[in-house]
């Protein structure tokens, strides 16, 4: 898809066996579905596959105290402590496109402790304190109700939540999530293990490493990837090797019992974790994401809404168009001449933005 919300995700490589022991509806207004997407995102993209459930946060600078939800915490979109309003999101990222699906505002214990103050941000009396974790259980509890995702994904902040885990697992939802070096496994050995540690002592041998290539929106991305198993016959550490500077990255996942698995379906799943981040940047450049200038609550959850909603139209669009356009003509040897017509490039979100602009004025 050119490098945005539709990108297919292939790899030419076969999965091998893990190591022996170590082996409101579109709710604009507070409430349950208060940030909750329009479910057409679920249908248009749901025949895919690989469906993942994408869990990062996001968040907007504000000056001053005046708005709900805002506090001096780390905003990964200055990329440092600042003041500003945090919210957790959910993309619903499949190899053929990707799109918000859910939100839910962080709000900090502080302002829903002041009567005064909650009062005056317009934030609900029947809302209470929730961690990011939390959060996202909320995102997954609605769409597992509506039967998807089949599996789960999320940076750190989500994967050392065991109570996260916990709830995926009870919902038979698989996961793979970004956990620290110093996360705690069982590989069998009786005793609980750091995963850096798992790492030096069992995939020292490089044929426990499988080097696997998965197209992303920058192009083909190549690590080596291995996999062990732990004391539980359902839960395996993933872990990704940089081929040029050597850093391991690590994944716990679960795999719901009678689903097959794979060392490549855990490897795409890891993968399809980084749409949502596109989902941000395409959604604060074109849509006006970060962009509101509301101050109380339930504005600014309709802001929210508003955004991804138009970020979902132009995305099912795109995913539709690429899926639905002919293959494209690639070489097949280093000397191999283009063809006279290379025909058209697949529709991208900004240029359905565009157009869909253009026929509206």
């Amino acid at each position: 898809m050119g490098g945005v919300i539709a990108n297919p995700a292939s790899s030419s490589k076969t999965s091998q066996a893990p190591s022996g022991a170590v082996a409101q509806s579109c709710g604009v207004g507070p409430g349950p579905g208060a940030g909750r997407g329009p479910a057409v995102r679920g249908r248009q993209l749901g025949d895919q596959r690989l469906r993942v459930a994408a869990l990062d946060e996001s968040g907007q600078e504000k000056h001053g105290e005046a708005t709900a939800g805002v506090k001096r915490q780390y905003m990964g979109c200055a990329g440092r402590v600042a003041n500003g309003v945090n919210t957790v999101y959910c993309s619903y990222a499949t190899a053929d496109g990707h799109a918000l699906v859910g939100a839910r505002m962080y709000l900090p214990a502080e302002q829903l402790a002041d009567p005064k103050r909650r009062a005056a941000l317009g934030i609900p009396q029947n809302v209470a304190f929730q961690t990011k974790p939390h959060l996202a259980c909320d995102i997954l509890a609605e769409m597992i109700a509506d039967q998807t995702p089949p599996w789960a994904a999320g940076d750190e902040v989500y994967g050392r939540s065991g109570e996260l885990r916990t709830f995926l697992e009870d919902n038979r939802t698989g996961y793979v999530m970004r956990v620290g070096r110093a996360f705690g496994v069982e590989p069998g050995t009786g005793r609980t293990m750091r995963a850096d540690a798992v790492a030096t002592r069992h995939l020292t041998a490089a044929r426990r490493w499988q080097i696997c290539s998965v197209t992303g929106s920058k192009g083909e991305r190549a690590y080596a990837w291995a996999w062990t198993a732990t004391i539980s016959p359902r839960h395996f550490l993933l872990i990704r090797k940089h081929l040029q500077t050597g850093e391991l990255a690590y994944h716990y996942c679960h795999v719901p019992s009678g689903q097959p698995v794979t060392l490549m379906a855990l490897v795409r799943v890891a993968c399809l974790r980084w749409p949502v981040e596109e989902d941000f940047e395409f959604g604060k450049d074109h849509f006006g994401l970060d962009y509101s200038q509301a101050r109380l609550h339930t504005a600014l959850l309709r802001h929210i809404v508003l955004a991804m909603a138009a970020l979902a139209v132009c995305a099912v669009t795109a995913a539709q168009a690429t899926t639905r356009a002919p293959a494209p003509i690639l070489p097949t040897t280093a000397d191999q001449q283009p063809p006279e017509d290379t025909g058209l490039i697949a529709f991208t979100v900004a240029e359905i933005k565009r157009l869909f602009t253009l026929i509206t004025r």
